[in-house]
Protein backbone atom coordinates (compact mmCIF):
# COMPACT_ATOMS: atom_id res chain seq x y z
CA UNK A 1 0.00 0.00 0.00
CA UNK A 2 0.74 3.67 -0.27
CA UNK A 3 2.19 5.88 2.32
CA UNK A 4 3.81 8.87 2.90
CA UNK A 5 7.13 8.94 4.77
CA UNK A 6 9.62 11.62 5.98
CA UNK A 7 12.98 10.64 6.26
CA UNK A 8 14.32 14.05 7.47
CA UNK A 9 12.94 17.58 8.58
CA UNK A 10 13.06 20.50 6.04
CA UNK A 11 10.91 21.85 3.49
CA UNK A 12 7.61 19.63 3.40
CA UNK A 13 7.64 18.88 -0.43
CA UNK A 14 10.98 18.24 -0.34
CA UNK A 15 11.44 15.79 2.33
CA UNK A 16 7.96 13.94 1.99
CA UNK A 17 7.85 11.15 -0.16
CA UNK A 18 4.81 8.25 -1.38
CA UNK A 19 6.35 5.21 -0.51
CA UNK A 20 5.48 1.56 -1.11
CA UNK A 21 4.91 -0.28 2.49
CA UNK A 22 3.54 -3.58 3.92
CA UNK A 23 -0.34 -3.92 4.46
CA UNK A 24 -1.19 -2.99 8.07
CA UNK A 25 -2.51 -6.67 8.09
CA UNK A 26 -5.93 -8.33 10.11
CA UNK A 27 -7.21 -6.33 13.05
CA UNK A 28 -6.53 -8.00 16.82
CA UNK A 29 -9.59 -7.75 19.21
CA UNK A 30 -9.83 -4.37 19.84
CA UNK A 31 -8.66 -3.28 16.82
CA UNK A 32 -10.14 -1.42 13.31
CA UNK A 33 -8.94 -1.31 9.98
CA UNK A 34 -10.17 1.27 7.89
CA UNK A 35 -9.34 2.64 4.31
CA UNK A 36 -8.53 6.24 3.69
CA UNK A 37 -10.57 7.89 1.97
CA UNK A 38 -9.37 11.95 2.26
CA UNK A 39 -7.10 13.57 4.49
CA UNK A 40 -6.22 17.38 4.51
CA UNK A 41 -2.91 19.32 5.04
CA UNK A 42 -2.70 21.55 8.04
CA UNK A 43 -0.65 23.79 9.19
CA UNK A 44 0.53 21.33 12.21
CA UNK A 45 1.07 18.79 9.06
CA UNK A 46 3.33 21.35 7.84
CA UNK A 47 5.52 22.22 11.27
CA UNK A 48 5.77 18.31 11.67
CA UNK A 49 7.53 18.07 8.39
CA UNK A 50 9.61 21.01 8.75
CA UNK A 51 10.52 19.48 12.56
CA UNK A 52 8.82 22.72 13.90
CA UNK A 53 5.83 21.23 15.69
CA UNK A 54 5.55 19.81 19.57
CA UNK A 55 6.01 16.37 18.28
CA UNK A 56 9.35 15.21 16.58
CA UNK A 57 9.06 11.14 16.16
CA UNK A 58 11.65 9.31 14.93
CA UNK A 59 12.04 8.92 11.31
CA UNK A 60 11.13 7.72 9.07
CA UNK A 61 7.82 9.13 10.34
CA UNK A 62 4.07 9.23 8.60
CA UNK A 63 2.43 13.10 9.08
CA UNK A 64 -1.10 13.61 9.37
CA UNK A 65 -3.48 14.81 12.45
CA UNK A 66 -6.76 13.81 10.90
CA UNK A 67 -8.93 12.28 8.08
CA UNK A 68 -11.80 10.26 6.70
CA UNK A 69 -11.76 6.57 6.78
CA UNK A 70 -14.44 3.39 5.56
CA UNK A 71 -14.31 0.82 8.10
CA UNK A 72 -12.94 -2.99 6.05
CA UNK A 73 -12.59 -4.68 9.64
CA UNK A 74 -12.97 -4.58 13.21
CA UNK A 75 -11.91 -6.90 15.93
CA UNK A 76 -13.95 -9.12 18.06
CA UNK A 77 -14.50 -6.69 21.05
CA UNK A 78 -15.75 -3.83 18.94
CA UNK A 79 -19.14 -2.84 19.17
CA UNK A 80 -19.52 1.07 18.01
CA UNK A 81 -18.51 0.51 14.46
CA UNK A 82 -18.73 -2.23 11.96
CA UNK A 83 -17.27 -2.79 8.04
CA UNK A 84 -18.92 -0.11 6.05
CA UNK A 85 -18.86 2.59 8.66
CA UNK A 86 -17.52 6.02 8.08
CA UNK A 87 -15.19 6.83 11.03
CA UNK A 88 -12.36 9.40 11.72
CA UNK A 89 -9.14 8.58 13.76
CA UNK A 90 -8.08 10.24 16.78
CA UNK A 91 -4.21 9.23 15.95
CA UNK A 92 -2.03 10.68 13.73
CA UNK A 93 -0.06 9.11 10.66
CA UNK A 94 -2.93 9.47 8.55
CA UNK A 95 -1.08 9.79 5.62
CA UNK A 96 -1.70 6.82 3.93
CA UNK A 97 -4.19 4.17 2.27
CA UNK A 98 -4.84 2.06 5.00
CA UNK A 99 -4.49 2.38 8.46
CA UNK A 100 -5.15 0.26 11.81
CA UNK A 101 -6.30 1.55 15.20
CA UNK A 102 -7.56 1.09 19.05
CA UNK A 103 -11.41 0.71 18.56
CA UNK A 104 -11.74 3.82 20.82
CA UNK A 105 -9.94 5.76 18.28
CA UNK A 106 -12.61 4.88 15.28
CA UNK A 107 -15.33 7.55 15.92
CA UNK A 108 -18.08 7.08 13.57
CA UNK A 109 -19.81 9.61 11.46
CA UNK A 110 -23.19 9.45 9.44
CA UNK A 111 -23.61 7.57 6.49
CA UNK A 112 -23.50 10.15 3.24
CA UNK A 113 -21.31 12.65 4.70
CA UNK A 114 -19.66 14.55 2.63
CA UNK A 115 -16.06 13.28 2.67
CA UNK A 116 -14.44 16.50 1.76
CA UNK A 117 -16.05 17.97 4.88
CA UNK A 118 -15.91 14.58 7.11
CA UNK A 119 -11.59 14.59 6.58
CA UNK A 120 -11.92 17.87 8.09
CA UNK A 121 -13.91 17.41 11.60
CA UNK A 122 -11.48 16.01 13.83
CA UNK A 123 -9.98 18.90 14.74
CA UNK A 124 -10.90 22.48 13.81
CA UNK A 125 -15.15 22.18 14.84
CA UNK A 126 -14.42 20.62 18.34
CA UNK A 127 -11.93 23.19 18.76
CA UNK A 128 -14.56 25.85 18.12
CA UNK A 129 -16.80 23.98 20.00
CA UNK A 130 -14.93 23.46 23.66
CA UNK A 131 -13.42 26.82 23.57
CA UNK A 132 -16.31 28.01 23.76
CA UNK A 133 -17.87 25.86 26.52
CA UNK A 134 -14.86 24.99 28.46
CA UNK A 135 -13.40 28.23 29.98
CA UNK A 136 -16.24 30.75 30.61
CA UNK A 137 -20.26 30.10 30.86
CA UNK A 138 -21.63 32.09 28.03
CA UNK A 139 -25.44 33.05 27.90
CA UNK A 140 -27.03 34.23 25.31
CA UNK A 141 -26.40 37.90 24.27
CA UNK A 142 -22.78 37.61 25.50
CA UNK A 143 -19.34 38.95 23.89
CA UNK A 144 -16.90 36.57 22.51
CA UNK A 145 -13.80 38.43 20.67
CA UNK A 146 -11.57 36.20 18.53
CA UNK A 147 -8.61 37.15 16.20
CA UNK A 148 -7.66 35.22 12.71
CA UNK A 149 -11.46 35.48 12.63
CA UNK A 150 -11.04 33.99 8.70
CA UNK A 151 -9.28 30.98 9.74
CA UNK A 152 -11.14 27.70 9.26
CA UNK A 153 -11.40 27.64 13.25
CA UNK A 154 -12.57 31.28 13.25
CA UNK A 155 -15.68 30.63 10.52
CA UNK A 156 -16.67 27.62 12.57
CA UNK A 157 -16.25 29.78 15.87
CA UNK A 158 -18.51 32.34 14.49
CA UNK A 159 -21.35 29.83 13.45
CA UNK A 160 -21.43 28.06 16.50
CA UNK A 161 -21.52 31.31 18.52
CA UNK A 162 -24.18 32.64 16.38
CA UNK A 163 -26.17 29.19 17.40
CA UNK A 164 -26.23 29.67 21.00
CA UNK A 165 -27.32 33.64 20.51
CA UNK A 166 -23.17 34.60 21.96
CA UNK A 167 -22.03 38.30 19.55
CA UNK A 168 -19.07 37.80 18.18
CA UNK A 169 -16.43 40.34 17.37
CA UNK A 170 -13.95 39.34 14.57
CA UNK A 171 -10.32 40.53 14.07
CA UNK A 172 -8.84 40.03 10.45
CA UNK A 173 -6.40 41.73 8.92
CA UNK A 174 -8.12 42.67 5.72
CA UNK A 175 -11.58 44.85 5.23
CA UNK A 176 -12.47 43.16 2.25
CA UNK A 177 -13.42 40.05 4.77
CA UNK A 178 -16.44 41.34 6.45
CA UNK A 179 -19.02 40.72 4.25
CA UNK A 180 -18.00 37.16 4.36
CA UNK A 181 -18.32 36.70 7.50
CA UNK A 182 -20.67 38.36 8.44
CA UNK A 183 -22.70 36.14 6.43
CA UNK A 184 -21.95 33.22 8.51
CA UNK A 185 -23.16 35.45 11.52
CA UNK A 186 -20.71 37.43 12.55
CA UNK A 187 -21.82 40.81 14.78
CA UNK A 188 -18.86 43.12 14.03
CA UNK A 189 -15.36 42.61 11.62
CA UNK A 190 -12.64 44.76 13.30
CA UNK A 191 -9.04 45.38 11.83
CA UNK A 192 -6.80 44.88 13.81
CA UNK A 193 -3.72 47.54 15.38
CA UNK A 194 -2.64 49.34 17.97
CA UNK A 195 -6.28 50.83 18.56
CA UNK A 196 -8.16 47.76 19.11
CA UNK A 197 -9.45 47.92 22.44
CA UNK A 198 -10.52 51.71 21.86
CA UNK A 199 -12.36 50.87 18.49
CA UNK A 200 -14.05 47.71 20.04
CA UNK A 201 -15.06 49.51 23.24
CA UNK A 202 -16.90 51.65 20.47
CA UNK A 203 -18.23 49.53 18.58
CA UNK A 204 -20.06 47.28 21.50
CA UNK A 205 -20.65 50.09 22.99
CA UNK A 206 -18.15 48.98 25.93
CA UNK A 207 -19.91 45.76 26.36
CA UNK A 208 -18.32 43.57 28.80
CA UNK A 209 -16.82 40.55 26.49
CA UNK A 210 -15.96 37.90 28.60
CA UNK A 211 -14.37 35.63 26.56
CA UNK A 212 -11.45 36.51 24.22
CA UNK A 213 -9.96 33.75 21.53
CA UNK A 214 -6.55 33.86 20.02
CA UNK A 215 -3.66 32.13 17.92
CA UNK A 216 -1.39 34.60 16.83
CA UNK A 217 0.68 35.56 20.08
CA UNK A 218 3.24 38.24 20.45
CA UNK A 219 1.28 41.76 20.96
CA UNK A 220 -1.71 40.68 19.42
CA UNK A 221 -2.25 38.74 22.23
CA UNK A 222 -1.73 41.67 24.54
CA UNK A 223 -4.53 43.49 21.72
CA UNK A 224 -7.36 40.93 22.79
CA UNK A 225 -6.43 40.45 26.25
CA UNK A 226 -7.05 45.11 26.64
CA UNK A 227 -10.14 44.04 24.38
CA UNK A 228 -11.66 41.45 27.35
CA UNK A 229 -13.58 43.16 30.44
CA UNK A 230 -12.26 42.47 33.96
CA UNK A 231 -11.84 38.91 34.99
CA UNK A 232 -12.64 38.03 31.77
CA UNK A 233 -10.58 34.73 30.28
CA UNK A 234 -8.11 34.77 26.78
CA UNK A 235 -7.74 31.71 25.52
CA UNK A 236 -4.31 31.28 23.32
CA UNK A 237 -4.91 27.95 21.20
CA UNK A 238 -2.08 29.12 17.94
CA UNK A 239 1.02 31.67 17.75
CA UNK A 240 0.68 31.97 14.07
CA UNK A 241 3.70 34.72 14.89
CA UNK A 242 6.02 32.24 16.22
CA UNK A 243 6.31 34.17 19.40
CA UNK A 244 4.73 33.81 23.02
CA UNK A 245 2.62 36.50 24.00
CA UNK A 246 3.02 40.07 24.97
CA UNK A 247 0.86 40.67 27.97
CA UNK A 248 0.89 43.85 30.11
CA UNK A 249 0.78 42.46 33.96
CA UNK A 250 -1.50 45.36 34.91
CA UNK A 251 -4.00 42.87 33.15
CA UNK A 252 -3.18 40.20 35.84
CA UNK A 253 -2.56 42.21 38.53
CA UNK A 254 -5.25 45.08 38.66
CA UNK A 255 -8.15 43.33 36.10
CA UNK A 256 -7.88 39.85 37.20
CA UNK A 257 -7.66 38.57 33.11
CA UNK A 258 -7.07 35.28 33.07
CA UNK A 259 -4.64 33.82 29.94
CA UNK A 260 -4.64 30.40 29.15
CA UNK A 261 -4.18 27.66 26.55
CA UNK A 262 -5.99 25.41 24.43
CA UNK A 263 -5.12 21.69 22.97
CA UNK A 264 -7.55 19.74 21.70
CA UNK A 265 -6.16 16.28 22.99
CA UNK A 266 -5.82 17.68 25.96
CA UNK A 267 -9.57 18.27 26.77
CA UNK A 268 -10.52 15.45 24.88
CA UNK A 269 -8.29 13.28 27.34
CA UNK A 270 -11.04 14.75 30.15
CA UNK A 271 -14.30 13.14 28.37
CA UNK A 272 -15.23 9.50 28.48
CA UNK A 273 -15.18 7.59 25.26
CA UNK A 274 -18.90 8.03 24.90
CA UNK A 275 -19.02 11.21 25.10
CA UNK A 276 -16.12 11.82 22.82
CA UNK A 277 -18.31 10.01 20.24
CA UNK A 278 -21.05 11.99 21.07
CA UNK A 279 -19.21 15.42 20.40
CA UNK A 280 -18.43 14.29 17.03
CA UNK A 281 -21.69 12.95 16.52
CA UNK A 282 -23.29 16.25 16.99
CA UNK A 283 -20.57 17.72 15.01
CA UNK A 284 -20.88 15.69 11.94
CA UNK A 285 -25.03 15.78 11.86
CA UNK A 286 -24.33 19.56 11.60
CA UNK A 287 -21.99 18.95 8.65
CA UNK A 288 -24.78 16.91 7.42
CA UNK A 289 -27.54 19.42 7.65
CA UNK A 290 -25.58 22.38 5.74
CA UNK A 291 -25.01 24.22 9.01
CA UNK A 292 -20.98 23.75 9.80
CA UNK A 293 -18.37 23.79 6.48
CA UNK A 294 -15.46 24.83 5.46
CA UNK A 295 -14.07 25.77 1.83
CA UNK A 296 -11.54 22.89 -0.02
CA UNK A 297 -9.98 24.31 -2.64
CA UNK A 298 -7.92 21.03 -4.68
CA UNK A 299 -7.63 16.90 -4.17
CA UNK A 300 -4.79 15.48 -4.87
CA UNK A 301 -4.03 11.99 -5.00
CA UNK A 302 -1.29 10.54 -2.52
CA UNK A 303 1.20 9.85 -5.34
CA UNK A 304 0.72 13.81 -5.92
CA UNK A 305 1.96 14.78 -2.48
CA UNK A 306 4.79 16.80 -3.32
CA UNK A 307 2.87 19.09 -5.05
CA UNK A 308 0.15 19.34 -2.69
CA UNK A 309 2.35 20.26 0.05
CA UNK A 310 3.62 22.86 -2.63
CA UNK A 311 -0.18 23.98 -2.97
CA UNK A 312 -1.10 24.01 0.38
CA UNK A 313 2.00 26.46 1.47
CA UNK A 314 0.84 29.34 -1.35
CA UNK A 315 -0.78 31.70 -0.23
CA UNK A 316 -4.25 33.17 -2.47
CA UNK A 317 -6.09 29.59 -1.77
CA UNK A 318 -9.18 29.12 -1.46
CA UNK A 319 -9.67 27.25 0.76
CA UNK A 320 -7.80 23.49 1.63
CA UNK A 321 -6.02 21.39 -0.10
CA UNK A 322 -6.97 17.28 0.48
CA UNK A 323 -5.49 14.10 -0.44
CA UNK A 324 -7.69 11.12 -1.35
CA UNK A 325 -5.31 8.40 -1.02
CA UNK A 326 -7.96 5.70 -2.53
CA UNK A 327 -9.47 7.84 -5.06
CA UNK A 328 -12.54 8.27 -3.33
CA UNK A 329 -13.38 11.73 -3.92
Amino acid sequence: MKQVLIEQYGTPWEVARCAEVADVGAPAADEVVFDVLAFPINPADMGFCRGSYRLRPPLPATPGAECVGRVTAVGANVKHVKAGDLVINLQRENWTQRRKVKGDDAIPLPAGIDLKQAAMVRINPPTAQLMLSDFVDLKGGDWVIQNVANSAVGRLLIVLAHQRGLRTVNVVRRPELATELKGLGADLVIVDGDDLPERVARETGDAPIKLGVEAIGAAATGRIVNCVATDGTVVHYGSMSGVDPQVGRTNFVYRGVKLTGFMLGRFLARRSAEQIRAIYADLGQQVMDGRLSAPVDTVYPIDKIKDALAHADKGGRNGKILVSPNGAI
